[in-house]
Formats: structure tokens, sequence, C-alpha cells
């Protein structure tokens, strides 16, 4: 399992601690500082069912700077991809990676809860 997460989120420390108190062994991948590439991000889409806006942290500082609840409306997936590929503030976390399931934000809770 591959945990991508945000040192500094709240969300992230909560979830974490109680994948090791349950000994769930995961890699820890802080998004800051690997970015997923747009590869990556695409993949995880295709695999998770999920709308694209799903993997963008709306919640997030960029993410108002920039007006991307307007902006995203009229957007490509590809230019969806790009932008998310580029900043990894924009991603939503966490993130697991559980061989070919993909969990995002509150799914990965969820799925930390069922073991």
């Amino acid at each position: 399992m591959i945990f991508i997460g945000y040192k500094k989120c709240s969300t992230c420390k909560r979830i974490s601690k109680q994948m090791d108190e349950k000994n769930i062994s995961y890699k820890y991948r802080e998004i800051d500082k690997e970015n997923p590439s747009r590869e990556e991000l695409e993949s995880w889409y295709q695999k998770s069912g999920l709308d694209i806006k799903k993997f963008f942290n709306t919640s997030g500082k960029v993410y108002r700077e920039n007006n991307l609840k307007d902006k995203l409306k009229t957007m490509s997936l590809d230019e969806k991809l790009d932008l998310l590929s580029k900043d990894g503030m924009l991603v939503k976390r966490p993130i697991l990676l559980d061989g070919d399931k993909i969990f995002v934000g509150n799914q990965v809770e969820k799925y930390v809860e069922s073991f």
C-alpha cells in the first residue's frame, strides 16, 4: 500500500496513525515533495471510477487563489490532469493505493476502518 499525504494535514496524520495502530503496512509518500505525475494521476482517475473533480483539493489555497471552481467547468480532462500534475497541493489528499484499488479523501478513512 502507498499512502499519499501531506505531513501538516490533520486528516492525513489521523489516518496514518490509525493505520499504524492497526499494523497496516504502507509506504508514506509526501505529496508536496513527490508530486504525482500526469501518468499516475490519469491511471488513478481511470481505476477509481471517480469524477476528476474528486482529485482536486477544493479547500486548498492554490485552488481558491486561481479561481479553479469556475475555470474547471470549461477545461478538458487533459487540461485538468496537466494542472494537477504541476502542483501537489492541488491534489486531494489523502490518497491510498492498494493494488488496483484507489481511495481518495474520505474514502481512505472508510477503507482503513474496514481492517
